[in-house]
């Protein structure tokens, strides 16, 4: 009788992708990685044509794992990106391997920032909209305003540099809306 396989892509993965929630991409090599996963560094080169493609099945598992967040985050506002913002700024502080993988690491796997943010249920394309329905002129432009500052909020909680609670926030997002106006 065949011994019966415990280790498998998908287990393989769970593990990887606890190591990268705690640790960082970097921390996924194959010895820790076997040794997470409680077996030799064999099953992982039977199942995965190497590490690299480990680490892109890594990556598109943290675009999920955005998408669940972002599609799961409580939204309300009436004013464009305020909620994007919300949400990206809070995957950083609360994710911020995941996040470091997803939006600040180099390697992306042929995905943009852009397409990154939008996501499966064009997020982007909505808040131009609705930037747009509220009498912006140039909602592109309002997009890219208001980006970098939540861009670079989201990178300053990864450094413990940024300090504002959710309510100063969501107010700094909205102030800033208007003045760009």
């Amino acid at each position: 009788m065949a011994r019966k396989e415990t280790n498998t892509r998908n287990s393989l993965l769970e593990a990887a992708f606890a190591m990268v929630t705690d640790e960082g991409m970097a921390a996924v090599t194959a010895r820790k990685l076997a040794a997470k996963a409680g077996c030799s560094t064999q099953p992982i080169f039977r199942l995965f044509k190497g590490m690299e493609e480990v680490y892109e099945e890594l990556f598109m598992m943290a675009i999920a794992h955005f998408g669940e967040f972002f599609g799961s985050y409580q939204k309300g506002s009436k004013i464009p990106f305020v909620d994007l913002g919300m949400a990206y700024i809070g995957y950083a502080a609360e994710y911020k391997n995941i996040f470091t993988v997803l939006f600040i690491a180099e390697e992306r796997y042929g995905k943009a920032l852009y397409d990154l943010i939008n996501g499966d249920s064009g997020e982007v394309g909505k808040e131009l909209t609705k930037a747009k329905e509220a009498g912006c002129k140039d909602a592109a432009g309002m997009f890219m305003k208001m980006w970098m500052l939540i861009h670079g909020a989201a990178c300053m909680s990864l450094t413990g540099d940024y300090d504002l609670g959710a309510d100063d926030t969501r107010r700094l997002l909205e102030e800033s809306y208007a003045a760009f106006s």
